[in-house]
């Protein structure tokens, strides 16, 4: 049960003073964890980079052999202040990160360790900017998107779990969670069978997917449109990278307040706990090795869509 710790989240960030290091001290005193929080200044404000390490019994931080996963928070901003009063939208994917981690945390504490080390990364900023964008608009974020990818997507992740709201679009149109297809160096692979099965078990329903496009996969700054920022972790590594959505069934603006689900953060926390369990295990996989190794042999390397390209 996750729902605990999401309202544990929600609260410390829904404030107009909310700052990383309030999230970290929500870490203070478990054996296993390690947390920190980052300020960094960008053209339009700062913004605080928090990253959890909850350590596993065989995990690599301490010299052991279990994957490591990871799972982002990924946002412009959790409000946007001074114009907005509130939580937003956006925040969602903070939260649930957070969340998760708070889960990871208190299990390990119980004596519920993973095999493997599970690292969190998220940021908070209570007055980023809000930004046009169609069909409503999105929040935007204080620091550029190859800052957010340096501080959360680290190489020691060996596979991600991206978290963030997407209500502003009219192509989902489910409230709850749904999840990509699993995007790797520039490839569009097939949707895990493992995870849509982890999502049958702890959504009680059947899996939701989502579209992906080449648009989407790309880097911000390109000027193409993309559907939001949750697949720009797939941009800053080899790992393959799945979108775990909040999503909604009415079109919601990222920049709105009194549109977080208190239950759907739960049910994004939730899943991103049973994957990393999993995953750390060695039981679930996020792609076909054997099959991405025959499409590039067959078609090549696309990691030029990890770029901004020819110009």
């Amino acid at each position: 049960m996750t729902l605990k710790q999401t309202l544990t989240a929600v609260d410390v960030l829904d404030n107009a003073g909310a700052a990383g290091e309030h999230v970290v001290q929500l870490f203070v005193g478990f054996k296993h964890v390690e947390a920190e929080s980052t300020t960094v200044e960008g053209e339009k404000g700062s913004t605080d980079f928090i990253k959890i390490v909850v350590k596993g019994t065989d995990g690599k931080s301490g010299g052991g052999n279990a994957p490591t996963f990871g799972i982002v928070g990924r946002l412009g901003g959790i409000g946007a202040r001074p114009n907005r009063i509130g939580f937003v939208s956006d925040g969602d994917g903070a939260a649930s990160a957070i969340a998760a981690a708070l889960k990871l945390a208190e299990m390990s504490e119980r004596g519920d360790r993973l095999k493997g080390d599970v690292i969190m990364t998220t940021h908070v900023c209570p007055t980023a900017p809000a930004i046009p964008h169609e069909p409503v608009d999105f929040m935007g974020s204080p620091v550029d998107i190859l800052t957010m990818n340096n501080h959360e997507v680290l190489p020691e992740m060996e596979a991600l779990l991206s978290i963030d709201t997407t209500k502003g679009n009219r192509v989902i149109n489910h409230k709850g969670i749904a999840i990509s297809p699993t995007v790797k160096e520039g490839y569009i692979l097939r949707t895990s069978e493992d995870l849509l099965r982890v999502m049958e078990m702890t959504t009680g329903q059947l899996p939701v997917t989502f579209p992906v496009t080449m648009q989407d996969i790309t880097p911000y700054g390109n000027d193409i449109y993309h559907v939001n920022s949750i697949l720009q972790p797939s941009v800053a590594t080899s790992a393959p990278v799945v979108g775990l959505a909040i999503t909604a069934e009415s079109t919601v603006p990222g920049c709105g307040t009194g549109a977080s689900h208190e239950v759907d953060i739960a049910s994004a926390a939730r899943y991103a706990v049973e994957v990393a369990k999993e995953f750390t295990e060695g039981v679930t996989t996020f792609y076909d090795s054997e099959e991405f190794k025959r499409m590039t042999q067959l078609y090549g390397s696309m990691t030029v869509l990890q770029t901004l390209g020819q110009g």
